[in-house]
């Protein structure tokens, strides 16, 4: 099976993380940024986008699908962050990381399982909480994909809605969730990030009224019923509301599924 492992990368030219876990990523760049991230790591797979590409996480993310899986010969496409440090997982009630040396086998191992289900997009777990992995549902097939860990698998069809650059994860789910009636979670690992923490990437252009705007068109495309605002007290000290709005949805695809 060809594997190809791509991030993009804007605007972090000295300091690619995931480079520490994963050496031999391929890392997608603006052409003017080229020689700053080559004068830092020389000896990498640093490749310039298009022109004109950069600038709009969901065009690049397209931009890597179309070379990778379209022109290029990979069977699978994972697309991780530049601040990526690897896949964890719960074993005896300790946390375990995943070696960099096995991270290809585990990508065949599910990229197979995903196929023989039918789904071409699939994932792994959001939070390092064992409370989400619930050994008894190893698996989900309708929760959403988060961006830091997306593999798409070679004949899919579809592409990242351009509009959505702070919310193409969610999109991008349902969009296969629509399509394909699955996706396909490995609920035992997840992935570790250091998201909102770095100048640079989506930090550029993300605000309040960014993500309220992306939220209200995330909602105006699917419909109020499948992208819902959690609008819950996490404390759970009372039955209040929370008046300060979470803008990452909670999704209820309407079709069966775990």
């Amino acid at each position: 099976m060809n594997v190809s492992v791509c991030c993009p990368s804007y605007r972090r030219p000295t300091r690619i993380e995931t480079f520490e876990y994963l050496p031999d990523l391929r890392v997608y760049v603006a052409p003017e940024e080229l020689k700053a991230y080559r004068a830092t790591y020389p000896t990498k797979d640093v490749v310039p986008c298009a022109p004109g590409v950069q600038g709009n996480l969901c065009r690049v993310r397209n931009h890597i699908i179309d070379r990778e899986l379209v022109r290029g010969d990979a069977d699978v496409l994972v697309i991780i962050d530049d601040d990526f440090h690897g896949l964890e997982y719960w074993q005896g009630n300790k946390r375990h990381k995943l070696a960099s040396e096995e991270f290809l086998a585990f990508v065949e191992k599910y990229t197979i399982l995903a196929r023989e289900l039918g789904a071409f997009l699939w994932g792994v777990n959001l939070t390092n909480d064992k409370q989400i992995y619930r050994e008894y549902t190893p698996f989900s097939t309708v929760a959403y994909i988060g961006g830091p860990f997306q593999a798409i698998l070679r004949g899919c069809s579809l592409l990242y809605d351009e509009r959505m650059p702070l919310k193409e994860d969610y999109d991008f789910s349902l969009q296969h969730l629509n399509l394909y009636r699955c996706v396909f979670r490995v609920n035992r690992y997840y992935y570790e990030v250091r998201q909102s923490e770095q100048a640079g990437g989506c930090a550029t252009y993300r605000n309040i009224s960014r993500e309220k705007s992306q939220l209200e068109l995330l909602r105006r495309k699917w419909g109020s019923e499948i992208v819902k605002i959690d609008t819950t007290d996490r404390s759970h000290s009372s039955s209040k509301t929370r008046t300060r709005i979470d803008y990452n949805p909670v999704i209820h695809p309407p079709i069966r599924g775990v």
